[in-house]
């Protein structure tokens, strides 16, 4: 007896009727039939929604994953979208860059063609460019919008589409509810009328884009660098984590004067098996092995590493006894702002971080007289607040960081920027060097000056529609009855975004000054936070912590953090086992 029900098979054959690609119509064919209900119904039960950055999501055949039908009917979305609310959008055309993960460029491909067939003008690369290249792109062009595929970190089954609208920064509301709103008016990709490269190219609707935009890309990273006539006497590792960093990088630290640069061999070219990681992303255990190992051979003072799309950065300091120690971001982000206030003053000027990011951002803006703010989590957010607040409050955008390795500075791109922050950290470290001092001492510095805080994460991985539920089951939990004392510290005032209130603990309440958004903070005695809320792009939810520590007078920095550390694991024990995750 057939498994499959009427409707799921009618459905599964609709949709294999109108993908243009064999290889997810044969994925189709095989689940149909091998009556595999189970593998259909969990293609089908869901489209993919526009989460922290457009579309991210499994390769593979319906519209729960990521396919050539996906992209063709999101991109009709988008070209429907903008030329409802971009003036001129045709002759601004859209850009589309793309990483070297399985089936970007075709994806790219089908992107353009739709753009072209709708009379748009397409800005595309023939080779992969990082995110931040195409979201340079979208201002260097003045583009009505933007798509890079990429699925940045995530493992190799995945891929993705971002979105970037006219100003260079990601989409936000109402832009991604309304592509999505004319997604669903697309029935048939096979009915769309599409303009393939060379007659694109023929009739002006197509330009490739190249070394010229890759030029001034690069000349704008090396505008950013504050301290360029100090010796460059630095040995650095670099590694693109089998992404498309490696060609934009080199450059831009050899350009930015530092011509001791090894990249780790094995991960230079893009590769979207990344064969030597189990999971490219720089901050999971074991990604970094092979940059550090080629660090110690060469006596490395700094080694620098990219995520696949070159969006994010990772940092890597030689201590005194040769070992390496990695940097988490928020101790990155700080130290870049620490570094852009000091040498560039905060008056007039603001530095943004996501709300899950360390409370540090906030006493080093103040140190310095520079605007401070947090968002919501996503560089979408803090580059569309900083937009906002040039435009209403005459400030200038200093940086922005999220803790999850994404940094940015200045104006140059409206997104985060792995290559550019690689060689402003770069800078960084030398200008510590002509203080007499290492970037760790820096940040020694840096904790005296401004207080010490201490963060840590948790990722509770719940894959599958039962963790789907299991996350929504601890949100709720957390949101219904919210603790008064975690770790034996009581919580001061408990903040749920998604209902926009935030609750004293004599029972007072005031409106938050986030939009809504499904996370949870909780404001300990003496400076602490916990924070919870689900993953927007994987099947986690997610824990942060974070805790100040006071450094007594005469006290060594290694014992103030010794105890910033006992606190955060008893703050974490006590967490987990309120929520039971």
């Amino acid at each position: 007896m057939a498994n499959i029900d009427d409707e799921l098979r009618a459905t599964a054959l609709s949709w294999r009727d109108d993908d243009p690609d064999e290889e997810t119509r044969a994925e189709l064919d095989a689940l149909l039939e091998n009556d595999d209900a189970e593998g259909l119904a969990d293609r089908f039960s869901a489209d993919l929604e526009f989460g922290t950055a457009g579309l991210r999501g499994l390769l593979g055949a319906g519209p729960r994953r990521m396919n050539r039908r996906v992209v063709l009917r999101t991109t009709a979305g988008l070209v429907a979208w903008v030329k409802a609310k971009v003036d001129n959008a045709e002759a601004r055309g859209i850009a589309i860059g793309y990483d070297g993960r399985h089936k970007s460029q075709r994806f790219a491909e089908d992107a353009a063609e739709v753009i072209c067939g709708a009379g748009f003008k397409a800005y595309t690369f023939d080779q992969t460019v990082p995110t931040p290249v195409a979201a340079f792109a979208a201002l260097d062009r003045n583009c009505a919008a933007a798509i890079m595929v990429t699925a940045s970190h995530n493992p190799p089954a995945y891929n993705g589409y971002k979105v970037y609208w006219e100003n260079g920064a990601q989409i936000i509301p109402p832009h991604d509810g309304g592509i999505a709103d004319e997604i669903a008016k697309i029935n048939n990709v096979t009915d769309l009328p599409r303009l393939g490269r060379e007659e694109a190219i023929a009739k002006g609707l197509r330009e490739i884009l190249g070394e010229d935009l890759e030029r001034r890309y690069l000349d704008g990273a090396r505008a950013l660098l504050l301290s360029p006539e100090l010796p460059r006497d630095l040995t650095i590792v670099y590694t693109a984590m089998h992404g498309v960093g490696d060609r934009f990088a080199r450059v831009a630290l050899r350009e930015a004067g530092f011509d001791r640069v090894f990249s780790v061999p094995e991960q230079a070219e893009p590769d979207g098996n990344f064969p030597t990681v189990a999971f490219p992303n720089p901050e999971e255990k074991g990604a970094m092995d092979l940059a550090l190992a080629l660090a110690k051979k060469e006596n490395a003072d700094l080694v620098l590493a990219n995520d696949p799309d070159a969006d994010r950065l990772a940092v890597a300091i030689r201590k005194e006894d040769g070992e390496y120690q990695m940097l988490t971001g928020n101790e990155t982000g700080c130290l870049l702002a620490h570094y852009v206030l000091t040498k560039g003053g905060g008056e007039g000027r603001m530095v943004l971080s996501s709300i899950v990011s360390s409370p540090w951002l906030r006493d080093i803006a103040e140190a310095h007289g520079a605007y401070f703010q947090h968002t919501l989590t996503g560089f979408k957010w803090i580059a569309n607040e900083a937009l906002r607040l040039e435009a209403e409050e005459g400030l200038i955008f200093a940086m922005g960081y999220e803790e999850a390795i994404g940094y940015t500075i200045g104006t140059h791109v409206r997104d985060k920027d792995g290559v550019s922050a690689a060689a402003v950290f770069a800078d960084f470290a030398v200008w510590c060097k002509s203080q007499g001092r290492t970037v760790l001492d820096e940040l020694e510095v840096a904790w005296r000056r401004y207080g010490m805080f201490l963060s840590s994460q948790v990722a509770v991985v719940l894959p599958g529609d039962e963790g789907a539920a299991r996350i929504q089951e601890i949100m709720k939990g957390l949101a219904s009855n919210p603790p008064k004392e975690i770790g034996g510290r009581g919580v001061l005032a408990f903040s749920n975004l998604e209902t926009r209130k935030r609750i004293l603990a004599n029972g007072d309440t005031e409106a938050t000054v986030y939009p809504a958004s499904n996370v949870l903070l909780f404001e300990l005695e003496d400076g602490h936070r916990i924070m919870a809320r689900p993953s927007g792009t994987e099947p986690k939810v997610k824990f942060y912590f974070d805790v100040r520590v006071e450094i007594g007078e005469g006290e060594d920095a290694d014992a103030a953090a010794a105890r910033g550390q006992e606190i955060l694991e008893e703050l974490t024990a006590s967490f987990r086992s309120i929520t039971g995750a």
